[in-house]
């Protein structure tokens, strides 16, 4: 399969800069006539963004974009697309990598970039898997460490980290030493599904082994890495992945001192008690997600998202079964069709489904916890009306 006509866009990011930095030098190494494009968001406190375009031999280019808004990421939306449509019609470029800086997350950037109308053939995020369990119970915010994207910019390492981590379908593994089964493990657990690549994998010896190639005079294989960059994205589906209706959770898992705990139930939580637990179920696991449901608002569902020992709980919609039949036209395929796999006679798909992972997971303390959160058989068979009439204790938290 040779590289797409036009521009083909690789988006490569990451909280580990050193990780970042080696899988971008690899696939200028791999892939001739591949340039990278990189904003660093670290002058935003001066008041530029500074850009600069770069081969394998060195800096080709470089040049400052102001700030929009006071925001440095702002700054990186508006000119991002321009610099790559330049790239695009100057001809001659194979690849096109886009270096996030850190803090920076690939989903708003492979929208971006697809809005635009150029082609994303691939995101990657570079892990360092040492570093995965120390990132991950990070709750300092990134401004404390200047890696904040704009002055109102509130999120913490932990959960740009997470994010980062499991949007992208690519991992690109740095070889650490100081990584040992338990760290890799961890990684495995927290994205199953993603695609790992040694930064330093070598492409196959054979020419004819069926890899990706390059249109070069002389036919080259290229490695997995920049295989990987080249096999396809959509922009859409991975959007689909991370809402909680029909995300691709993690499954039930437990190796090298690791586990993951899939919990799912059809009864719904009280809201008191679930809201006097968050403290401890928040601090229970390296990382937890998912979506659940309270007895007081049987139509709202609510995504669960916590790293770093801090919980985002957020209402994200109603749940198919509270909308009337004509609504359901106006909903994605993908989410009707995840509603349909796990559709209850009387609840439809109002459910708890929340998923633990971490070292040393207290497997059976976590669950008799939730199971304490969850109405009682004398309050389940109160029916909805009296459920609606608990203390809605999640209100102030909601800020309803």
């Amino acid at each position: 399969m040779a590289v797409p006509p036009g521009l083909p866009v690789v988006i490569v990011g990451g909280l580990h800069a050193d990780a970042r930095r080696a899988a971008v030098a690899r696939l200028l190494a791999d892939v001739p006539g591949s340039v990278v494009l990189h904003h660093d968001l670290a002058t935003a406190a001066a008041g530029t963004v500074v850009r600069t375009i770069r081969d394998a031999t060195g800096t080709l280019d470089a040049g400052e974009a102001p700030l929009v808004n006071d925001c440095a990421c702002c700054a990186l939306r508006e000119d991002l697309v321009p610099e790559l449509e330049r790239l695009r019609d100057t001809g001659g470029t194979r690849l096109a990598v886009v270096e996030l800086w850190d803090s920076v997350e690939p989903k708003a950037m492979a929208e971006v970039v697809t809005a635009g109308g150029l082609t994303v053939t691939g995101v990657i995020t570079a892990v360092d898997p040492a570093l995965v369990l120390p990132y991950l119970g990070n709750g300092d915010d990134l401004a404390d460490g200047g890696l904040a994207a704009a002055a109102t910019d509130q999120r913490t390492v932990a959960d740009t980290f997470a994010r980062q981590l499991e949007y992208a379908p690519v991992l690109a593994v740095a070889e650490s030493p100081e990584a040992d089964d338990e760290d890799r493990e961890l990684l495995a657990q927290l994205h199953p599904t993603a695609r790992q690549v040694l930064i330093g994998q070598d492409a196959p010896a054979d020419p004819d082994g069926g890899g990706l190639t390059v249109p070069t005079p002389r036919l080259r294989p290229l490695s997995p890495l920049a295989q990987a960059a080249l096999a396809g994205f959509d922009v859409e589906a991975a959007a689909a992945a991370q809402h909680p209706a029909c995300a691709l959770l993690p499954a039930e898992a437990d190796a090298h001192g690791v586990s993951t705990l899939v919990w799912s139930r059809r009864r719904p939580f009280h809201p008191e008690r679930l809201y006097a637990a968050l403290e401890d179920l928040t601090c229970a696991a390296a990382r937890s997600r998912g979506r659940f449901w309270l007895a007081d608002k049987p139509d709202t569902l609510f995504h669960w998202d916590a790293a770093g020992g801090a919980l985002c709980v957020e209402s994200t919609g109603p749940w198919l079964a509270s909308l009337p039949d004509a609504a359901w036209d106006m909903v994605p395929p993908v989410r009707r069709a995840a509603a349909a796999l796990d559709w209850h006679p009387e609840h439809g798909d109002r459910c708890q489904h929340l998923v633990f992972t971490s070292p040393g997971l207290d497997r059976d303390g976590l669950e008799r916890l939730l199971e304490s959160c969850l109405l009682t058989d004398a309050e389940y068979a109160a029916g909805p009306d009296a459920w609606q009439r608990l203390p809605h204790a999640f209100d102030t938290l909601l800020e309803v």
